[in-house]
């Protein structure tokens, strides 16, 4: 007996698929997975201009996928598939599997209007997908809860984490002097303006801070980097910029604590990355982050309270028997979580499901 023909998926991103973030991280890897799990899939580039389309980027969105086969299963990720417009998304003939990172709606830095449309959009988009694939249980029970998603048709596929080994930080080095690490794109809802206000009052305290992400807002950058300026901390934090995988490798190896302040996260695949270098983190409850990682290994603050978090860093640098016993939960905690194989088996399975509806 033959064994059954691979299902054909169209996974469809918008924007550069190597740009180093989380999203496109994501994406990348199962991309390169699927195929092992019998998922004949091929990547279709949409236009970069998603969440936020021209008319012509909507247009040349409609065109791409009217020119895919009508046999094959459309995987479109979130960042476009919530922005394309209820109108077209009902013209796709296609069965569609959403993949949704975080909602759209709630990026940092949205003004009232924009968010509520953002929200109403995705919400009658996804309305109309077949299943919908999710990061984290947390925006599993966002889509139900807030967005009328059905919860059945809701699969949670967490990101994968490599194996790493443990940091060996740089207090015993580099003059003895702590070394904060925090990795994420400069963008307004990874919450840097509060990280460095947090960072502030502990001036007198040892301790030096690299931030390793790409720039995506020159603007924010600027500012940033002004505020670190007149905050005194211009010998104290270094903003490294994106760096390869080899590099950021390195760079957690050197570090002693991982800092995030972010204000919301479907995931926070960097708060894996830190466990499984058994580093102790000190991160903000914002969206799944107060799930990804154990209280055990993590000191959570709310998002934006800079006095809050000032004092769980200081907490963290101040008492050496915290710090060990959070990095040993971590690493520990490390070891357990799911890969991207994981990730990619149960996606697929989802896909295959999807796939026999149009061949039967």
């Amino acid at each position: 007996m033959s064994a059954p023909a691979p299902t054909r998926v169209a996974f469809l991103i918008p924007g550069d698929l190597s740009l180093p973030t989380g999203g496109y991280g994501y994406d990348r890897r199962v991309l390169a997975r699927l195929p092992s799990y019998g998922i004949d899939i091929v990547h279709v580039a949409l236009p970069g201009a998603y969440p936020f389309p021209s008319v012509d980027d909507l247009a040349k969105t409609e065109a791409i996928i009217a020119g895919l086969g009508d046999d094959c299963v459309l995987f479109i990720d979130g960042l476009a598939y919530g922005a394309m417009g209820y109108e077209a998304v009902c013209r796709i003939r296609q069965p569609i599997v959403a993949l949704c990172h975080h909602p759209l709606a709630l990026e940092a830095g949205l003004d009232e209007a924009r968010a509520a449309q953002l929200k109403l959009s995705e919400r009658n988009a996804l309305a109309k997908a077949r299943h919908v694939i999710v990061t984290s249980p947390m925006t599993a029970r966002i889509l139900a809860e807030d967005f009328g998603v059905n919860g059945d048709l809701i699969l949670v596929a967490e990101p994968g984490t490599d194996r790493a080994q443990r940091a060996k930080g740089s207090i015993n080095g580099h003059d003895g002097t702590p070394h904060l690490l925090a990795v994420g794109s400069i963008v307004p809802r990874k919450g840097y303006d509060v990280l460095i206000r947090a960072l502030e009052p502990l001036v007198d305290w040892r301790w030096r801070l690299s931030i390793v992400g790409a720039a995506r807002d020159e603007v924010l950058l600027a500012a940033l980097e002004r505020q670190i300026v007149e905050a005194g901390l211009a010998e104290r934090i270094t903003l490294l910029g994106s760096r390869s995988e080899a590099e950021l490798d390195e760079i957690y190896g050197t570090a002693d604590i991982f800092v995030m302040p972010s204000l919301f996260e479907g995931y926070g695949m960097v708060l894996g990355e830190a466990m499984a270098r058994g580093l102790p983190i000190v991160c903000t409850t914002g969206g799944a982050a107060a799930e990804t990682a154990p209280n055990s290994a993590a000191l959570k603050v709310l998002p934006g309270d800079a006095a809050a978090f000032s004092a769980a860093v200081g907490r963290v640098l101040n008492d050496a028997e915290l710090r060990r016993s959070m990095a040993d939960a971590a690493w520990s905690a490390g070891l357990m979580l799911p890969t991207w194989d994981d990730a990619a088996k149960r996606i697929a399975a989802v896909l295959k499901a999807i796939g026999r509806g149009i061949r039967s």
